[in-house]
């Protein structure tokens, strides 16, 4: 099988001898990321002194983005495993039977450095990566979510990284035809010297045809599929596992550079070719490329693989082993196929006008074998490079507790609650992201039920069938930073309460671990905290992890970002017009607050922040139990068709909620509320296992709440043109909306 190797639409090209290799000092180990005692690890490995392209090859693979050497202890106690999990961590994604013979296969991974270093290509590249994960395990993608953080507005680059961030995910994830239906994005002044690109991707599969990564049959062929290489993304993985300093922009040789053409092609030709019994296992080409889909595919085999580099298609030339085992070039895969079945592929993939290339084979040596214009490049034994990276028990301390928020604030009588609300639909975080979002083509495929800004996740059915998934991504960062073991906690349940909000059963979440560098113990301690804290959320709501990325290092000069473990849920609806919306839709209808119901927590709130220039107290505090019995009942009620809308409660608590809930609908409402619950506390407080439903049946919901064992009680009738608070206040719904949706757009716009 052979391929087009010039790039320029000829079957042949004149070959260009490689470049020397340097000799390999300790200088070039340390710029390669290799602690001094890796060094001396990997000299006792090999025996000798490693060539130029074994030291890639083993710092990549060593690299913390691709070993996990500083978080694997602590992810092996993450639950795994439910009667659902066809697949759990370990594969390019993770796996979960939706029974009817359909499987869901969804994972998030971060582009975090690629994007601050050049944020269109950054971006895309994330999308493109992600998609690569879910389709290589046999899952046409359905759709695509994000969540993003970035540094203060007023920060010279941020308004540069937003707007190049939105258009690299919407330029690549529209073209490629998935539709962006969900997402989060904020602002702290954290992200400012490291933003956060976290992208998922969701797709369906039949669940008897999931594909693997592990290598079988000695003597199979080993086939180069997709994009022809180049220079582009080389170190890459090594970049995205380091620490930024001043010289940042200097790295933009490590940021990839995606074609959605060429990916669009690559699913139809992977999912074409999955149809038939050719492939025996499949690998993108992701963090370190060529590298760790050779040395990943092999190594679960227990075999041994041979490359023979002057047969990769490439669009430039004379590069070097090196630069081919690592270039992070997108839009490649890796297969192992049965022998006999090569023609079929090459069949197809020229078809979709891709390159196809046969360049090695399986053995039974349990080596990694690299030869380049007739040399061999490198030579390693797989088990030690796959089994025995380096891992680490690193120092962890625990943060100190945060003290306690004096009870005041919470009590505070507020003189005029809609000022309040005001200034905080307005504020950076809470603002409508109206702007970002439509940005993305959320209807594409023509099965999205509930896009952005309708629900509190997003809906899509399962084409062909009454069934739907809903998904959402979600982190509290603030709170993380406060309790790390809280704020695992509360990212979790706050999935949970997505998903149940738009009457979905959750059914098991990915994760994507953002932290600073763990070779510090309080940064560290966040990330056991947060672990922590997760696993036990993910126990008590049954929802077992399947997948995950972690990223580390994300910090500039010494400062590192708000520890960030952002949860990507995915749960079922067995009927999709039964999904349930945050937009308030019948006049006279009751709004009932479903669950709890206390005196307001604004330790690390919003309000806080805004009003008092404050980020102090604890978080609020997470009830597991509570959880489950507020988010079960929401479930029931929605089936039962007893609740035309529905919103949880998150950041700016109560009245911000309702706002949202009545701006999405257009539709007012009057608040009749005491006297004692006009303070910031009632109002503004973050505390959790809360929603707000409306109802025409309110002596069933309330009914139903008490048989459940959870709070609930009637706040007011929806109605009118505004938002009426009692006696106190009374603002109009479109003073509001100019507010929440002016904020965005005025400031991209901005010079």
């Amino acid at each position: 099988m052979t391929g087009d190797r010039t790039g320029q639409g000829t079957a042949a090209m004149t070959r260009t001898k490689p470049a020397e290799d340097p000799t390999v000092t300790a200088a070039l180990v340390a710029e390669h990321g290799l602690a001094a005692d890796e060094a001396v690890r990997l000299d006792a490995m090999l025996g000798r002194t490693a060539s130029w392209t074994e030291l890639g090859i083993v710092s990549a693979m060593w690299s913390e983005h691709c070993s996990y050497k500083s978080s694997k202890r602590w992810l092996k106690t993450l639950p795994t495993t439910a009667p659902w999990v066809i697949c759990g961590p370990g594969e390019n994604a993770g796996v979960i039977d939706l029974g009817d013979g359909l499987a869901a296969v969804f994972k998030m991974e971060s582009h975090n450095h690629p994007s601050f270093i050049e944020p269109y290509q950054g971006a895309a590249t994330g999308v493109g990566g992600i998609l690569r994960d879910v389709f290589t395990m046999g899952a046409r993608p359905v759709a695509n979510l994000n969540f993003l953080r970035f540094g203060r507005p007023e920060h010279p680059k941020t308004r540069h990284l937003v707007a190049g961030v939105v258009a690299g995910i919407g330029g690549y994830g529209n073209c490629v035809g998935v539709p962006t239906v969900g997402g989060a994005t904020g602002f702290d002044p954290a992200y400012d010297g490291n933003i956060l690109v976290n992208a998922m991707t969701v797709g369906v599969a039949d669940a008897n045809r999931i594909f693997y990564s592990a290598a079988a049959g000695v003597g199979n062929p080993v086939v180069y599929v997709g994009a022809r290489t180049g220079r582009d993304g080389i170190h890459g993985a090594t970049m995205a596992s380091a620490e930024f300093s001043e010289d940042a922009e200097a790295k933009r040789p490590t940021v990839q550079v995606g074609d959605p053409f060429t990916e669009k092609l690559l699913i139809e030709a992977c999912l074409e070719l999955m149809a038939t019994d050719a492939i025996v296992a499949i690998q993108d080409m992701g963090a370190a490329g060529l590298t760790s889909s050779a040395v990943e595919m092999a190594g679960k085999g227990g075999l041994g693989i041979e490359l023979d580099l002057d047969l990769v298609p490439t669009r430039e030339p004379g590069m070097t082993a090196y630069e081919l085992m690592l270039s992070e070039s997108q839009e490649r895969m890796l297969m192992v196929l049965a022998p006999d079945r090569a023609p079929t592929a090459r069949a197809i993939f020229e078809k979709w006008g891709l390159a196809v290339a046969e360049i090695g084979r399986l053995t039974d040596t349990g080596r990694l074998i690299v030869r380049r214009g007739g040399a061999v490049k490198a030579d390693l034994e797989l088990a030690p490079l796959v089994n025995e990276a380096p891992l680490y028990d690193r120092p962890w301390v625990r943060p100190p507790p945060p003290a306690p928020l004096d009870p005041g604030h919470a009590d505070r009588p507020l003189a005029d609650p809609a000022a309040a609300l005001s200034r905080l639909l307005a504020d950076p975080d809470l603002a409508s992201k109206r702007w970002i979002w439509e940005q993305y083509d959320s209807q594409v495929g023509a099965d999205t039920v509930i896009g952005p800004g309708g629900a509190d996740a997003a809906v899509v059915r399962l084409h062909g069938t009454q069934r739907a998934l809903a998904m959402t991504t979600d982190c509290t960062p603030r709170y993380c930073a406060a309790d790390p073991e809280t704020g695992g906690r509360q990212a979790v349940a706050e999935a949970w309460r997505n998903l149940c909000a738009v009457g979905a059963r959750p059914l098991a979440v990915t994760d994507n671990l953002n932290f600073g560098n763990p070779e510090k113990p309080e940064i560290m301690g966040q990330l056991v905290g947060c672990i922590q804290g997760m696993a036990e959320a993910c126990r008590a709501l049954d929802l077992p992890v399947v997948s995950g990325n972690v990223s580390l290092y994300n910090e500039t000069d010494g400062r590192a970002i708000l520890p960030t473990p952002t949860i990507g849920a995915v749960g079922l609806i067995d009927d999709w017009a039964l999904a349930t919306g945050l937009a308030l839709t019948r006049a006279d209808a009751t709004v009932l607050l479903v669950g709890g119901t206390g005196p307001g927590h604004l330790g690390q709130s919003l309000y806080l922040r805004v009003f008092g220039g404050l980020t102090a107290g604890p978080p609020p505090p997470v009830d597991l139990a509570a959880e489950r019995r507020a988010g079960e009942l929401i479930r029931t009620l929605i089936a039962a068709r007893h609740i035309s809308a529905c919103h949880d409660l998150s950041d700016g608590g109560l009245l911000v909620a309702l706002a949202e809930m009545a701006l999405a609908g257009d539709l007012g409402v009057t608040l009749a509320l005491p006297a004692s619950d006009l303070t910031a506390g009632r109002l503004f407080g973050e505390d959790q296992g809360r929603y707000l439903v409306e109802t025409a049946a309110p002596d069933a919901v309330l009914a139903a709440a008490a048989a459940a064992g959870v709070p609930a009680r009637p706040l007011g009738r929806t109605g009118g043109t505004a938002l009426t608070i009692g006696d106190a206040a009374r603002v109009p719904l479109a003073d509001l909306r100019a507010l929440h949706e002016g904020w965005l757009p005025a400031w991209i716009k901005a010079t």
